[in-house]
C-alpha cells in the first residue's frame, strides 16, 4: 500500500530514542523528512546521521524543551523554515512511566505537576504551533504518544493521559475543517531502554527480579511477549498519511491486548 507520504515533513519529539526514534525512521523510509526532536543534541545528531544513512532523506536535529513555550515556538519556525512546510507531528516527549507511581502517602505534587507541563501542557504547546503552519498546507496529522496507566488507577501519573486524550478529542473538532486529524495511541509493554528501567523500579517495589517482572507482563499479555518499537511506529505511520483521513479524534490501544477494558 502506498501510503502517499513521500516529500512531507515531520516533528517526532521524543525522536531520538524508543518508539520516537523508530517513528522517525519509518517516516523517513516512507520518504519524508524528519525533524527530531529532544533535549540531547549528542543523541539527536548521532540518531540523525544514522537515519539519513540508512534512508536517503533530511533529518533535522533540533534540540528543545518541550516544557519551554519560547523554545517550542523557535523549534517549529525552525522545522517549517527549513523544510518549507510542516504536515505531521509526533507528539512523543515524556517521562517514561511518570514520575509519580507511588502511594499518595509518598506521592510529590511537584512531579506530578512536571509530568502535567511537560506531557499535556508539551503536547498542547507542539500542537499549536504546528497546527499554524497544517492550516496553511490545508493537511496536516497529530499523533500523540499517551499511555495505558490512563485506561486504569494504578498510576497517578496515568491522568496525565487521560487529559492527553482529552485534548486530542477537542483539538480533532477543532482543526478538522481544515484538513487536520488528530488521534491519540496508547502502547503496550515495548522493549525499550526505558522499559528496563521500569522493570528495575517494579522490581525493588514488588520483591521480585528483574526477569520476574518482564514474566508478569509477558504472562499479562494475549499474545504472550513484549511489543517492539517498530510496530508502535507502523500504527503512527497509518495514521499520519492521507490514507487515515477518516479517523480522527480516536484513542487507540496497541498493546498486544494487554487492555482488559471495553472501549466503545
Amino acid at each position: 500500500m502506498d501510503l502517499e507520504l513521500k516529500g512531507r515533513a515531520a516533528v517526532v519529539t521524543g525522536g531520538s530514542l524508543g518508539i520516537g526514534r523508530a517513528t522517525a525512521e519509518a517516516l523517513a523510509a516512507e520518504g519524508v523528512n524528519v525533524a527530531i526532536v529532544s533535549r540531547n543534541q549528542a543523541q539527536l545528531d548521532a540518531a540523525a546521521r544514522e537515519i539519513r544513512a540508512a534512508h536517503g532523506v533530511e533529518v533535522l536535529p533540533v534540540a528543545a524543551d518541550v516544557s519551554d513555550t519560547a523554545q517550542v515556538a523557535a523549534m517549529i519556525d525552525r522545522v517549517a523554515g527549513h523544510f518549507g512546510r510542516l504536515d505531521i507531528l509526533v507528539n512523543g516527549a515524556a517521562h517514561p512511566g511518570g514520575l509519580v507511581r507511588s502511594e499518595i502517602e509518598l506521592a510529590d505534587p511537584e512531579g506530578l505537576l512536571q509530568d502535567i507541563n511537560i506531557k499535556v501542557v508539551g503536547y498542547m504547546r507542539c500542537a499549536k504551533e504546528a497546527a499554524r503552519h497544517m492550516k496553511a498546507g490545508g493537511y496536516g496529522r497529530i499523533v500523540n504518544i499517551g499511555g495505558l496507566t490512563g485506561r486504569g488507577s494504578k498510576q497517578l501519573s496515568g491522568m496525565r493521559n487521560v487529559a492527553v486524550c482529552h485534548m486530542t478529542k477537542t483539538l480533532s473538532d477543532q482543526l478538522g475543517p481544515h484538513g487536520i486529524t488528530v488521534n491519540v495511541i496508547h502502547p503496550g509493554v515495548v522493549d525499550t531502554p526505558h522499559i528496563r528501567e521500569l522493570y528495575e523500579k517494579e522490581a525493588a517495589k514488588q520483591g521480585l527480579s528483574v526477569d520476574e517482572v518482564e514474566a508478569n507482563y509477558i504472562r499479562a499479555t494475549p499474545i504472550r511477549r513484549t511489543l517492539t518499537p517498530a510496530e508502535i511506529a507502523d500504527t503512527i505511520l497509518f495514521l499520519a498519511s492521507p490514507r487515515a483521513a477518516a479517523i480522527t479524534g480516536e484513542s487507540i490501544g496497541v498493546d498486544g491486548g494487554i487492555t482488559r477494558g471495553i472501549f466503545l
